[in-house]
């Protein structure tokens, strides 16, 4: 092989190296540092892209994707000089590729020891009831502290989570207790509230129950009254008769008045439950004298045929009485 050839393929060799030292494709979701001769030059984006063989290197690669960092386990010491032991997870994603390089060194580590102190302060300055109930608010004033200090290394911190708040043994035990009693002294505060509105219930049914009966015992009252007083107006009225008729010399209307009392008594008499023998008094001749002046008073005013069905009657209602009635009773003055 001559000279030439050689000349040739090594020019060949040359040309085939410069083109792979200048030409560089960048992958999806990444950025790349450029330096030449150690210094930062500029950023490639992702695709196709050429530098300056030889002068030119790619400095770092930075994942311009958002990423998660777990943060580990540390004990803190809250306001209340309670100790619980905590952990988190934090995410943030890189914004510029040259800070995110070379304004600091390790920067996974950088955001882990950041976090991590803020978590102590932060949760430092609570009590541990607040430590355990208000998470929402811890999260979010980390995020806030957090995400300030690390924006000059060209990061976005977007969230920052506590996962774990673990108090230690005697402290579970104890709100364990705490609990149990705040329960069993709700759940007594519910009976006692129950048992009230239940006593009190009953009271409105038993006043609603005694108004009700009042009412029905005024209703009842007033009625009875009314019935009094008309079977007293009739009295009256039939008295007022029965003394007119008198003043006229009717003795016969007498006669009728007093016979419809005694048969009246002689029927509440008749009724009794506990009756078993009536025995008729002497003056029974009376009564049947009394209704010889009924049936007077009926022929005179009706006619004979009202006077045959009196005696009718009469016959039916009692039938031993066959002597001859006496005659009416004058009154007695």
């Amino acid at each position: 092989m001559s000279g030439f050839e050689i000349f040739v393929i090594g020019l060949a060799l040359l040309v085939v190296l410069t083109l792979v030292a200048g030409v560089k494709t960048v992958p999806q979701g990444f950025d790349w540092t450029v330096e030449r001769f150690g210094k930062y030059t500029g950023t490639l984006s992702p695709g196709l892209n050429i530098i300056v063989p030889f002068f030119d290197r790619i400095g770092r690669k930075v994942n311009m994707m958002e990423q998660v960092i777990d943060i580990p386990e540390q004990e803190v010491i809250t306001k209340d000089n309670a100790t619980v032991t905590v952990d988190g997870v934090a995410f943030y994603q890189v914004f510029d590729a040259a800070k995110a390089s070379y304004e600091v060194s390790n920067l996974n580590q950088a955001i882990v020891t950041l976090t991590m102190t803020n978590i102590r302060s932060v949760m430092g300055a609570m009590d541990l009831d607040q430590v355990l109930s208000h998470r929402d608010e811890i999260n979010e004033r980390l995020l806030r502290v957090v995400d300030a200090a690390v924006s000059p290394w060209g990061l976005k911190v977007n969230r920052i989570e506590i996962k774990d708040i673990v108090p230690p043994a005697d402290l579970v035990e104890a709100m364990g207790r705490q609990m149990k009693a705040e329960r069993v002294k709700r759940a007594d505060i519910l009976q006692a509230e129950g048992q009230r509105q239940s006593e009190i219930l009953r009271a409105e049914g038993a006043k609603q129950s005694q108004i009700l009966q009042a009412e029905g015992r005024r209703e009842s009252a007033f009625l009875d009254a009314q019935a009094r007083e008309r079977a007293a107006e009739a009295e009256a009225k039939a008295t007022q008769m029965v003394s007119e008729a008198i003043s006229k010399g009717d003795v016969a209307a007498l006669n009728y008045f007093i016979a419809d009392k005694y048969i009246k008594a002689f029927g509440q008499l008749a009724d009794s439950p506990n009756q078993k023998v009536i025995m008729l008094p002497l003056e029974a001749t009376g009564m049947l004298a009394s209704l010889a002046g009924i049936g007077e008073i009926a022929k005179a005013t009706f006619g004979e045929s009202a006077t045959s069905a009196v005696a009718a009657r009469r016959g039916g209602s009692v039938p031993s009485a066959r002597a001859t009635p006496n005659p009416p009773i004058p009154p007695q003055s």
